[in-house]
């Protein structure tokens, strides 16, 4: 196999690599019934770095125990919510209070917990089922548009360029069958 040859299969087989990997990291998610979050932030470092993507899955708020991980939108006087309005902590304490459970988070690289309590007013709230450190970057990156551009217009490149060159290899060959087969009737004749 010439270098040429080898050089476009890894090109396709990259590109096909990332376009595969793209498409489950979009669909598989929302099939299991999961949202994701990117996270800005870096008070659960060490656990969930800044830059990871969290996987929440709905569960019952009556289900939640002290050392889960939640992703809420904290009191409106808090003011420590991301730019997407949430947090991503672990829950520190729940305690009963006049017949609701009141909820105390902290982060994992904070020293103390949460300077706020809060109830959960729905029946079901977002835990973190999953992980994945460093996606968010890649994610954010995505929301740029030359980046955009370049992670679907390469590998679409790279797979024109393959069949282009599949049909240009097919019609020489193609040629010279026919000029092979002119030659040998010329020579019968």
């Amino acid at each position: 196999m010439t270098l040429l040859k080898a050089t476009r299969t890894a090109v396709v087989a990259l590109a096909a690599v990332v376009c595969i990997a793209l498409g489950v990291a979009t669909l598989a998610p929302a099939a299991l019934g999961l949202q994701h979050y990117v996270i800005v932030g870096g008070s659960m470092g060490g656990t969930i770095d800044r830059g990871s993507v969290v996987f929440d899955r709905e569960v019952p708020v009556a289900s939640l125990r002290v050392g889960d991980v939640i992703t809420y939108s904290p009191p409106a006087s808090a003011g420590a919510a991301d730019s997407t309005g949430l947090v991503t902590h672990r829950i520190h304490s729940i305690r009963e209070v006049n017949g609701k459970r009141v909820f105390r988070t902290k982060g994992d690289a904070n020293r103390a917990p949460d300077p706020w309590t809060f109830t959960l007013d729905q029946p079901r709230q977002a835990e973190v089922v999953a992980h994945v450190p460093y996606l968010g970057y890649a994610l954010a990156a995505l929301q740029i548009r030359w980046v955009r551009m370049l992670a679907i217009g390469l590998p679409a490149l790279a797979i024109a360029v393959a069949v282009l060159a599949g049909l240009l290899r097919d019609a020489r060959a193609e040629r010279r069958q026919e000029e092979a087969a002119l030659t040998g009737a010329a020579e019968l004749g």
